[in-house]
């Protein structure tokens, strides 16, 4: 991996392992489900695939599926630290419906909110000012952030340029972890438009 000018810091994107909702085809949001067998099967991966390059910090959200994820795979090694504003996007009355149903409202739902939940700018908007936090405290070293697509939306757009409207529409194909780079240009103050 190329060298960081010091002041840059190096975070890993990884999503939650497979839930008992993925597994049904249901669209989560912010209910918190538990883990599939699969999917407590897919964050011992993850943790053999950090195995020789630990992080200092993972830094997830609160919901199950996602600390979940990070205590089977990390165990007592590495510090975990829960941040309910890593969470998915609030699908509001949409909540556990067929993820189907989702995908074609996602761009109406940038600026607007999901009926009684919340819109991707503001999902976007908390994820910001977790990383400005973590900014502002970084633990050294690199960190490994576990979340949804509501997080990995808002990386997108936050740290490489991505406007949401590309990051809603770009299929989404899982990958073992997604890299960035956090700058001090980055945080705060950087703008949440499309």
């Amino acid at each position: 991996m190329p060298a960081h000018p010091p002041d840059a810091r190096r975070l890993v994107y990884e999503t939650h392992a497979t839930s008992l909702d993925n597994d049904a085809g249901l669209a989560s949001g912010h209910y918190d489900v538990a883990l599939s067998p699969l999917g407590e099967r897919q964050a011992l991966e993850m943790g053999a695939r950090y195995r020789d390059d630990p992080p200092s910090l993972v830094l997830t959200s609160d919901l199950q599926r996602a600390w979940r994820t990070a205590e089977i795979a990390f165990g007592n090694g590495v510090p975990i630290v829960r941040d309910r504003r890593l969470r998915e996007c609030d699908y509001g009355e949409l909540t556990r419906r067929p993820a189907g149903e989702i995908d074609p409202c996602r761009l109406a739902a940038i600026d607007t909110p999901f009926p009684g939940g919340e819109s991707y700018t503001q999902a976007t908007a908390r994820v910001a000012a977790c990383l400005d936090d973590l900014r502002k405290a970084w633990p050294g070293g690199w960190v490994l952030l576990i979340g949804h697509r509501a997080t990995h939306y808002a990386l997108d757009h936050l740290l490489s340029g991505v406007p949401l409207a590309e990051a809603l529409t770009v299929p989404f194909a899982w990958q073992p972890g997604w890299r960035y780079v956090l700058r001090p240009e980055h945080l705060p103050g950087l703008p949440l438009g499309m």
